[in-house]
């Protein structure tokens, strides 16, 4: 990729300052594909200082030229759909039949919803004699992660853009080629120099710098509870706006009029999905006491369908997780599963049968799981799935906020007063009913340690607004 040793700094793409790089592994293969830049406090330094200039004009853009902005940005990200799917495909392992569908749809939805909102969004209201303005918070530092890379990039920067504000992003230094393109198709829509700022490198040292910068106004991050917490922490000495999308253990709890077939079906392809590197997945299956074996039965044949394989191909249904520590992570957290007690029905350690290359692992499924155990309680991000039983509803809530994290949680049945009355129980940012359809209008964050702040949707441009009251004016 011709831009993969320069950054995109105030409408250009630059040198870095120092000559460091990182080489990029497919986990497909363990080989090297790529190597990129990797940028310092001083490369952070240049960009901020881009972004702080072009906030003065950018910020007092009108509606209409940030409506008209965006949708250059919708056909620009058209005309590079093919390379999107195929270089998320090779960066994170995601089958070709996710990059090239729902990934797609995604931003394509979330661009339009972005437009929808910003035609329509009110940035004054008058209350009383006062005159409330919701003006761009300002200058934005962005670091994404490598498990649904542009998505994640996207749901940043386009209510940034939308709102006023300007922003310097660190893609995960596992996963910068598609944040490249994303900066090459700003460019050509014609964003202003300096609106939006690329700078790749890791969370020690560019991270670090883009918490701890006095020039910057807001920290968007998603990652880990562990990243989230250093963060906060690296931004408190500038009291600068901090919202962290964190990680999650939602729970999917399975009413007993369900339909079991689909239900866990489905619940087993939501705990599989990006290869089982979703924060939102409900990755514990709670089922009543009298109908586990059942649903264990079930979930053992979805899971023995699955198809490990290269992800560029279209027959692939689970690819490889991120890299090697994440392939050693999830087999510890397989091995404690058998060595505390659960029942392993499905997968277990080690590789699927005839792959050697690649960090590939077993579709994995443990029954009986109690709540003591390690893979109940902590996040494994692989694709492993516990059930559970639970006793009556208020024992599956009870199980379900059992937890540290709340991102989300999921419920399926058919007597919806009782769904209802089980959603408003569960302490998570979402709960998913009858595993419904994507909703770009949804906010999305997590209650507790699974962060603050909400994103998407109109909630979402909120975060990026400072809220000015002028007193006498109304």
């Amino acid at each position: 990729m011709e831009n993969a040793h320069r950054f995109y700094i105030d409408g250009k793409w630059v040198e870095p300052a120092g000559g460091t790089t990182s080489d990029l592994i497919d986990p497909a293969t363990e080989k090297v594909y790529a190597t990129v830049a990797m940028g310092s406090a001083e490369d952070i330094d240049r960009a901020v200082k881009a972004a702080r200039e072009a906030f003065a004009t950018y910020s007092r853009t009108t509606v209409e030229e940030r409506i008209g902005l965006l949708q250059k940005i919708e056909k620009a990200f058209v005309k590079r759909e093919r390379e999107i799917s195929e270089t998320v495909t090779q960066e994170v392992g995601m089958p070709i039949s996710v990059s090239s569908g729902f990934l797609l749809d995604w931003c394509k939805l979330h661009i339009a919803e972005t437009i929808e909102i910003l035609r329509r969004y009110e940035f004054s209201e008058n209350l009383g004699t006062t005159t409330v303005y919701k003006e761009p918070i300002g200058v934005v530092g962005m670091i994404t992660p490598w498990n649904f890379p542009i998505g994640q990039i996207f749901t940043k920067i386009l209510p940034a853009l939308a709102t006023g504000c300007t922003m310097v992003l660190k893609p995960s230094q596992l996963t910068p080629l598609d944040g490249i393109i994303v900066a090459e198709i700003l460019h050509e829509a014609g964003v202003p120099a300096g609106v939006f700022n690329l700078v790749n490198g890791d969370g020690r040292v560019v991270g670090e710098a883009i918490s701890q910068h006095p020039d910057i106004d807001m920290v968007s991050f998603t990652g880990s509870t562990r990243a989230g917490i250093q963060i906060a922490k690296s931004a408190a000495d500038t009291i600068k706006r901090v919202v962290n999308e964190l990680g999650g253990k939602s729970a999917n709890i399975l009413l007993d009029d369900a339909d079991f077939e689909t239900a866990v079906e489905n619940a087993v392809g939501n705990c599989f999905f990006l290869n089982g590197q979703a924060c939102d997945a409900g990755t514990r299956l709670l089922v009543p006491r009298n109908r586990i074996e059942e649903a264990t039965n079930i979930a053992v044949r979805v899971a023995n369908g699955y198809v490990s394989g290269p992800p560029s191909d279209p027959s692939t249904t689970l690819g490889p997780v991120m890299n090697e520590n994440q392939f050693k992570n999830v087999q510890k957290y397989i091995q404690s599963g058998i060595d505390e007690g659960a029942h392993l029905v499905a997968g277990g350690v080690g590789k699927p049968d005839g792959i050697d290359a690649g960090y590939f692992v077993k579709p994995t499924i443990f029954s009986d799981v109690t709540p003591e155990m390690t893979i109940y309680r902590e996040e494994i991000f692989g694709p492993v799935l516990s059930i559970s039983a639970y006793e009556d509803l208020a024992d599956a809530a009870r199980m379900a906020n059992d937890t540290v994290y709340g991102l989300a949680a999921h419920v399926t049945g058919k007597d919806m007063d009782k769904v209802r009355q089980l959603s408003r129980e569960l302490r998570a940012g979402s709960v998913y009913v009858n595993s419904p359809d994507f909703d770009p209008k949804a906010p999305f964050g997590g209650y507790r340690q699974s962060g603050n702040g909400r994103e998407c949707g109109e909630h979402g441009f909120t975060e990026f607004l400072e809220i000015k009251a002028v007193v006498g004016h109304g």
